[in-house]
């Protein structure tokens, strides 16, 4: 299967080959999650859509997909989230190991912003940090069809005050980003690279990378139970839980430029908000 990429603009739905862009007229990111078998469904519109210029601003590719989330998939995670919490971590070494992965809602497409869009930190939160992760999009049917890059904007400490205030540190206005645009293509492969940059004031903050070979379970496996008894209309995105955690003398802070880098998928760029 030849790479597809889905961007949602102002204008309508795109879908990029190489370096040309087509506009698919009156196709919608729903129509693409509903169908059973997106790459089938998209790959005959390219022949005969007008090319078109790819626009500098990209709107998240999102239609009215709920984002849903998975963590602790990550032995680097689960060591972060064990050194926030104030009642010892024990819950999250347990989650890491069991059968059943921790999967949580996200976000609506309205607290979910694109490339260049701004994320936000809570007000009344003190510890915040971008979680890079690659994200899965999944059609009504719960299949895998493609990919794209995620942020996960987390307060830390409010997780770690109580783990029963996972809502709050992470569902709120501005809390997840998406883009640039949604990767229709074969699986990702084991070794691709997930790398995250900070720069404030012109200068870079925090760099790692990671690569998928770090995660303990698979996109299938967590795609099977986020649908256990669950449907969802029209697909959905599935974040699929980060290897990158800065450290506990970190934090986001208004103005921040947040880079997230993902082999095959491009680079997700977003400013922090006030």
């Amino acid at each position: 299967m030849q790479a597809t990429t889905i961007y949602q603009t102002k204008a309508g739905v795109l879908a990029r080959r190489g370096e040309d862009a087509f506009l698919l007229q009156g196709i919608t990111m729903d129509a693409i999650f509903r169908h059973e078998n997106p790459h089938g469904f998209v790959e005959p519109m390219l022949g005969s859509a007008r090319p078109v210029e790819m626009p500098d601003n990209l709107l998240a590719p999102i239609g009215s997909q709920e984002v849903w989330a998975a963590g602790v998939t990550y032995l680097r995670s689960r060591d972060a989230r064990i050194e926030e919490s104030k009642d010892g971590g024990s819950v999250y070494d347990r989650v890491y190991a069991a059968e059943r992965p921790e999967i949580f809602f996200k976000a609506t497409p309205h607290r979910v912003v694109g490339q260049g869009g701004e994320i936000r930190i809570r007000g009344d939160s003190k510890w915040n940090v971008p979680e890079p992760e690659v994200t899965l999009a999944i059609n009504s049917h719960g299949r895998i069809f493609g990919y794209t890059i995620g942020n996960d904007v987390s307060s830390r400490d409010i997780e770690g005050e109580n783990p029963l205030y996972l809502p709050q540190a992470k569902v709120y206005a501005g809390c997840c980003a998406l883009g640039p645009g949604l990767v229709i293509r074969e699986p990702l492969p084991a070794e691709t690279v997930i790398a995250l940059r900070i720069f404030r004031g012109g200068a870079e903050v925090f760099t790692g990378s990671t690569s998928l070979s770090q995660m303990r379970r698979t996109f299938p496996e967590l795609a099977s139970w986020l649908w256990r008894d669950n449907a969802f209309p029209n697909g959905c995105y599935l974040l699929t839980g980060t290897g990158l955690v800065p450290g506990g003398d970190f934090t986001l802070l208004a103005g921040d430029d947040v880079r997230i880098f993902v082999e095959h998928l491009g680079e997700l760029r977003n400013i922090v908000g006030a």
